[in-house]
């Protein structure tokens, strides 16, 4: 029975050898893989700070348009304030012309039934003297 008891021992020794040597081997395999997972880790570190260092600059590019985009909005809506003043002076032109039209309409109208009113007095003195004329013939 001691013999046994050795074997058992033996087998028992040559078990927990082999799991030390399973247990190692695992053990090397986790080292590796975390070994690459640690190189996989500072390369994506290494890309999110060039990602956002790219973005920040394209952020402050975006900052920067937007505020050229204002300022040159600024500039046209002087141009327009500008475009509707000139429309407004032309329609004032337009208005002062409309008005100048009737004036003279109205005085030609006027003039016109006064020269007429001197043609017919003309006409009613000429026939007076005429007629004066042969009778005193």
């Amino acid at each position: 029975m001691e013999v046994m008891l050795y074997l058992a021992a033996i087998i028992a020794a040559i078990a927990f050898v082999v799991l030390v040597i399973y247990v190692i081997i695992t053990l090397k395999a986790a080292k590796e893989t975390m070994g690459e997972v640690s190189t996989t880790l500072k390369g994506l570190e290494t890309q999110i700070q060039g990602v956002t260092t790219e973005t920040t600059e394209l952020l402050n590019k975006t900052n920067q348009l937007a505020d050229d985009m204002n300022k040159k909005s600024s500039k046209l809506d002087n141009l327009f304030d500008g475009a509707r003043g000139v429309g407004e002076s032309v329609k004032g032109f337009n208005e002062a012309l409309n008005n100048l039209s009737e004036s003279i309409s109205r005085t030609s109208r006027e003039d016109q039934a006064k020269a007429a009113e001197a043609v017919k007095w003309g006409a009613t003195i000429f026939d007076f003297v005429s007629n004066r004329k042969n009778k005193t013939k």
